[in-house]
């Protein structure tokens, strides 16, 4: 009895509390099915002609939203349980990005404009031979690779010398932000390989499927809706474990952690890493949707609208973070086109009226209001 009470004592220690309620797994199931079969279903099943038809246009666009809706989970794990306010996640999401961009590019072989084997913009450049690091992202499987692991290995290294250092609040912020900045300038030069300006974009094919093909952006969007779906549960199964509790304790109290024998450095390492290859995964799936990366997608505005997002949405919720992704980027395709020149100040306002009346964002109001 003893033992059998000890063996349950240690399972328990590490799981808290369940991933999911039961509630919450049915929830979660509806979303899936509906996110995963319901939508294609709508786009291929009935006519043109129907209203409840989704058209082509449209799926790549949810696809984009489910893309932001990873990144935007990944930040809430960092900046809402583990206190880590990060304006340079944009970062991880562009090198997921890059990455695979440059196993589609290697993809296109001799259709190109110039029909030659290398890219066109390093025909334009004079280039003779591919770049040693371009060679292995002939590969489809190690460019998902290296959009996990490229972006993970920058975070563990920026992140576990600035934690060590103590580097925290504001100053890791703008340090994150600087750096930022840095890297779009050096993405943005011919002479880093990777497109300079112009980037990397005319994608024609992925894993030998065209890219031009309805199934093929169908099939992108329910990998996109899908892997937004394991992230959330990813996420959750961290937050919900004894490492969650650890964060939040980080997050309210940095200061007594190291008392209880916890080392903060790491945790706050592993969680900086954790968020940027889910971004990193995030761009992945997003480049191929999109036809296009290029130093735009690091420029410090992205990383900070990811942080809107997570607070729209309600921070230390992970739902909220997805729910403010798909809501604040759904009103910039409607503001863009219809006033465009007030997106800036509307989502600026959005951003401050939240900071200031909803701290607890969308997620916090229906929570205070059902209590």
């Amino acid at each position: 009895m003893q033992a059998s009470s000890s063996n349950q004592v240690h399972r328990s220690s590490h799981r808290l509390e369940p991933v999911l309620s039961k509630a919450g797994w049915l929830a979660f199931c509806s979303l899936l099915t509906i996110a995963c079969v319901v939508v294609p279903i709508l786009h291929a099943a009935l006519p043109t002609s129907s209203a409840l038809q989704i058209p082509t246009y449209a799926v790549t666009i949810l696809g984009k939203f489910a893309c932001f809706a990873m990144a935007a989970i990944a930040m809430d794990l960092l900046w809402g349980y583990a206190g880590v306010l990060s304006l340079g996640q944009g970062v991880f999401f562009a090198l997921g990005a890059y990455a695979m961009g440059m196993n589609l590019m290697l993809s296109i072989g001799s259709s190109g404009v110039y029909r030659s084997k290398l890219p066109d913009f390093m025909v334009f450049l004079d280039l003779k031979t591919l770049p040693w690091f371009w060679r292995p992202f002939d590969s489809f499987w190690f460019a998902i690779f290296a959009a996990l692991a490229v972006p993970g290995t920058l975070a563990f290294l920026f992140g576990y010398f600035s934690f060590r250092s103590r580097i925290r609040g504001v100053y890791f912020s703008i340090i994150s932000q600087a750096a930022t900045y840095a890297l779009m300038l050096l993405f943005f030069r011919n002479e880093t390989g990777l497109g300079g300006n112009n980037g990397l974009t005319d994608f024609k094919n992925i894993y030998g499927y065209s890219l031009q093909s309805d199934a093929t952006k169908v099939a992108l969007y329910i990998l996109s809706a899908a892997g937004m779906c394991g992230v959330y549960i990813l996420a959750r199964w961290v937050t919900t474990s004894k490492a969650g509790r650890v964060l939040r304790a980080i997050r309210d109290q940095e200061a007594r952690v190291p008392f209880t024998g916890y080392n903060v450095v790491h945790f706050k390492v592993f969680a900086f890493t954790l968020s940027a290859m889910v971004c990193g995964l995030a761009g992945a799936l997003y480049v191929p949707q999109v036809g296009i990366i290029n130093p735009g997608e690091l420029q410090p505005a992205n990383s900070i609208e990811m942080a809107i997002w997570t607070a729209v949405g309600g921070r230390g919720t992970l739902v909220g973070g997805a729910l403010g992704a798909w809501l604040v980027n759904a009103a910039k395709s409607w503001f863009t086109v219809v006033l465009p020149e007030w997106w800036l100040y509307i989502l600026g306002t959005l951003f401050i009226a939240v900071t200031l009346f909803f701290p607890r964002g969308i997620i916090g109001v229906f929570a205070r209001s059902k209590a």
